[in-house]
């Protein structure tokens, strides 16, 4: 049982090792206004490969080049819009968390929207022809039917 839980321990000691040993992205600036941009940047601009993340949380590799070339652009001068200029010519308005609107982005921006406006409709529509769809079903009933449904329901009330 003793070496059991030494095992255990060491084990865990080890696993806690190597989260320690993570690498870590260290980057240094000229100014606190590239510092300030680039921090923007990494948080605005998702990670292509994953998808729901953006490339300052991603650890994917394809998030670190991001990174990487978003530090050397900040580096070199590049202004904000420079900067996500070159990433959308590169990877496509899929890279922008808040794409703009355009012809090729419209279904974005519009299909939410869509979806509302026919969801009520068809509610507007299903509740309007309710009522008429009982009228017709009363209308189907001979004098006949309607005396034996009476009669049915009544017992079925006495018991």
């Amino acid at each position: 049982m003793k070496t059991l839980i030494a095992s255990l321990l060491l084990l865990g000691g080890l696993l806690g090792a190597g989260q320690a040993n993570a690498a870590i992205d260290v980057y240094t600036f000229d100014s606190d206004a590239q510092e300030q941009t680039f921090r923007e940047l990494t948080k605005e601009l998702r990670c292509p490969k994953c998808q729901n993340q953006d490339i300052a949380d991603s650890n994917a590799g394809l998030a670190k080049d991001l990174r990487d070339k978003t530090y050397q652009m900040v580096r070199d001068g590049k202004n904000k819009e420079e900067v996500v200029d070159y990433m959308v010519a590169r990877y496509g308005n899929f890279i922008l968390y808040d794409p703009p609107l355009m012809a090729s982005t419209l279904i974005l921006w519009l299909g939410p929207l869509l979806v509302i406006v026919i969801g009520a409709a068809t509610v507007v529509v299903r509740s309007r022809r309710a009522p008429a769809a009982t009228k017709r079903m009363n209308n189907a009933l001979s004098e006949e039917e309607r005396r034996r449904l009476a009669e049915l329901l009544k017992e079925e009330e006495k018991q």
